[in-house]
């Protein structure tokens, strides 16, 4: 792990810029090869719209990322306005417009405050940098309701011998579903790869990581995931896969902890489950769960929550052979084990209430009728989540 998040990787530059609640950020990789995973809500935001169609060639130079307004549900005038951010980079840096990718994030249905877009934009164009600094002002800039910016980089050995990195920022709180969220995520490398080769990548990384993020289960339209490569190292392959996931797995995490007013950080855990798919659906139903989550906050060892979503998530199961460890840092409980109740004594009840009430929590589900594996990564529910949206566009 080393520092920079996306400038860790040479040659990028980064800077970010806010006034009041808007902020913006741009980030420049020159001529790179792109590939992207966008969020699967049939409303989709008109950046989103415009960013598919200039990652058709699967080319990219820059990306505008803005926070405060999610230019969503905004017809025609949305458009020329993503337009419009489009073009400011491309002329700030002498690129074509179609290089440009634009991504927003914050209130659907507001028209997008071009009049402080503009100037943020030209002072952010002003102050790009390859440097730690560039990147962190770059996470920061795209921050809604989270409380701290996220970034983590990597370097690596590729099979071939040659030394390559990854580097990536996040942003995302709320609004966020088992399918992606109100997520923005950003991530550069510096290997050879084809489009296609780097959303074989992404896909298979964002399956397994911020497609397992659950905050509070709402899909939102502004989801994207935008994977850059200079094509200044060696050559694309496994290693490669492992360090990505690591990364989307890294800001994924960094997510849910930082879910909008949560308080722990729970990870699910899925072992021999039948299928792929049934892990996952375990893992997401449990930590989607509101019963669960608000179990969570509670510091409440309500297990039959947890058996309750196991058996509603719609994979084969036989609740013969079903066990359950909760555990913390320093200590751990069986609380079924293949079926039976194994710790319903007041002893068994106290140590799981105490690791209930530690701020990182693990749930091992244990499924005992095959050999596949998935975890899922999400938070409590809190009034704090209440009041932040209850308040969220006043």
């Amino acid at each position: 792990m080393i520092e920079g998040g996306v400038c860790a990787v040479d040659n990028i530059l980064a800077w970010g810029s806010r006034k009041g609640k808007y902020g913006l950020g741009i980030l420049y990789a020159g001529k790179s090869t792109a590939a992207a995973v966008f969020t699967s809500n049939k409303i989709k935001a008109e950046p989103i719209k415009l960013t598919m169609k200039h990652l058709k060639d699967g080319r990219l130079s820059a990306i505008i990322a803005n926070s405060g307004n999610a230019n969503c549900f905004t017809g025609p005038e949305g458009m020329e306005d993503a337009q419009r951010m489009a073009k400011f980079v491309a002329k700030g840096l002498s690129i074509p417009e179609d290089m440009v990718a634009v991504a927003s994030t914050g209130v659907i249905g507001r028209k997008m405050p071009m009049n402080i877009i503009e100037p943020l934009t030209q002072k952010v164009l002003g102050g790009l940098e390859n440097s730690p600094r560039g990147s962190m002002r770059f996470a920061e800039a795209i921050m809604t309701t989270d409380t701290f910016p996220k970034e983590f980089a990597v370097e690596f050995e590729l099979e071939d011998g040659n030394k390559a990195r990854i580097g990536g920022v996040a942003k995302g709180s709320g609004m966020i579903a088992p399918n992606m969220a109100t997520m923005l995520s950003f991530i550069t490398t510096d290997v050879k790869a084809s489009s296609s080769q780097l959303k074989e990548a992404l896909r298979t990384a964002v399956d397994e990581t911020f497609n397992m993020v659950i905050v509070d289960g709402d899909e939102s339209t502004n989801d994207m995931v935008i994977l850059m490569a200079t094509g200044k190292s060696g050559e694309i392959d496994d290693n490669f896969q492992e360090a990505l996931n690591l990364t989307c797995r890294e800001l994924a995490k960094m997510i849910a902890k930082d879910g909008e007013g949560a308080t722990k950080y729970m990870e699910v855990e899925v072992l021999n489950a039948k299928s792929q798919k049934d892990a996952r659906r375990v893992a997401r139903t449990v930590a989607s769960s509101s019963l669960v989550k608000t179990a969570l906050f509670g510091a409440d060892p309500n297990w039959g929550r947890i058996i309750a979503a196991i058996g509603y998530s719609g994979a084969v199961i036989d609740e013969k052979k079903v066990s359950i460890i909760l555990e913390s840092e320093n200590r751990n409980i069986e609380l079924i084990k293949e079926g039976r109740i194994a710790s319903e004594n007041n002893r068994g009840l106290k140590i799981a209430a105490d690791i209930m009430n530690e701020d990182e929590i693990r749930i091992i589900i244990d499924l005992g009728i095959g050999k596949e594996k998935a975890k899922a990564y999400g938070c409590d529910l809190t009034y704090d989540y209440v009041k932040i949206n209850a308040e969220y566009t006043t």
